[in-house]
C-alpha cells in the first residue's frame, strides 16, 4: 500500500468508466478519498462512491459537462466542498469522437474534439488549483496519449493535435505551479484494451498489426495507465515535474 496517498482528497474527471474507473479503483485501495466526475456514467461512480465508504472514505459522484465552463467550475467546487479540499486532480477525461481526415474536418468538430480534449482540461485546473495550492504538496496529472507523441492513426489529426497540445500543457503548467508546490506531470498511454474508447475507434485488424509492433508482445490494459498514474501522483516529495511517462509496452520511446 502507498501511504503516501492515504486520506488524499482526489479529483479524478471521466472516473467513472474504463482508464478513469481503473485509476479511481486504485485510489481507493490506496486510502484515498475521491470525487468521481462522470458525464453519462452515473450508476457505474454511484458503485464506486459506494465501494470507497465501505472502506470507510469519503466520497462523491460529480456528474456535468466539462467542455462548460461553469459545469466545470461547480464540479471543482461540489468536490472540493465534499472532500473538504483537493490534494490531487487527475484530468482524464477525453474522447477521439470521431475518424475523420483533413479534408473530413469542417470547423464544429474541429472545436468540439479541442473542447473535449484541451479546453475542459484548463477550465477543470483552473478551478481546482486555487485548492491545491493550498497545500504544501499537491498533484495534477494528465492524461495525453502515444497519438500526441506520433500523431496517430489514420482519420485521428484532431485527436492527435489535441494529445499533443497536453504535453505542451503540461511542461508550461509545471513551471507555473512548481513554485507554489503543485507538481503537474502526464502519462501517454499506447493501444490500450478493453476501453470503449477502443471498443468504438479501433478495430479488431488494427489492433493485432499495432500488436506486432509492441516488444513485449500485448496490448495495455486500464490498469498498467492507473497504476503509472498513481505513481506520478503520489511522489510528492519527489522531482518529477512537467514530465510525460509513456505507457505502450516499448513501442515508442523518446
Amino acid at each position: 500500500m502507498n501511504r503516501k496517498l492515504e486520506n488524499k482528497k482526489v479529483l479524478i474527471t471521466a472516473g467513472a468508466q474504463g482508464i478513469g474507473e481503473a485509476i479511481a479503483k486504485q485510489f481507493i485501495e490506496q486510502g484515498a478519498h475521491v470525487a468521481i466526475h462522470y458525464f453519462s456514467s452515473a450508476e457505474n461512480a454511484t458503485n464506486l462512491v459506494q465501494l470507497a465508504k465501505s472502506k470507510g472514505l469519503m466520497a462523491v459522484a460529480v456528474g456535468g459537462d466539462l467542455t462548460k465552463e461553469e459545469e466545470a467550475i461547480s464540479i471543482v467546487e461540489q468536490s472540493a466542498n465534499a472532500l473538504g479540499g483537493l490534494d490531487i486532480l487527475i484530468n482524464n477525461a477525453g474522447s477521439l469522437v470521431a475518424r475523420k481526415t483533413l479534408e473530413e474536418i469542417n470547423s464544429s468538430f474541429w472545436t468540439k474534439v479541442m473542447d473535449i480534449n484541451l479546453t475542459s482540461m484548463m477550465y477543470v485546473t483552473k478551478a481546482a488549483t486555487p485548492h491545491l495550492i493550498q497545500n504544501v504538496n499537491s498533484s495534477i496529472v494528465n492524461l495525453a496519449s502515444l497519438a500526441g507523441r506520433k500523431g496517430g492513426h489514420a482519420g485521428s489529426l484532431a485527436y492527435s493535435t489535441s494529445k499533443g497540445a497536453i504535453l505542451t500543457f503540461t511542461r508550461a503548467l509545471a513551471s507555473e505551479l512548481g513554485p507554489n508546490g503543485t507538481r503537474v506531470n502526464a502519462v501517454a498511454p499506447g493501444l490500450i484494451l478493453g476501453t470503449a474508447f477502443h471498443n468504438t475507434h479501433t478495430t479488431k485488424a488494427s489492433a493485432d498489426k499495432t500488436i506486432t509492433g509492441i516488444p513485449i508482445n500485448r496490448a495495455g490494459n486500464a490498469e498498467d495507465v492507473a497504476r503509472a498514474v498513481l505513481f506520478l501522483a503520489s511522489e510528492y516529495d519527489g522531482f518529477i515535474n512537467g514530465a510525460t511517462l509513456d505507457i505502450n509496452g516499448g513501442s515508442y520511446n523518446m
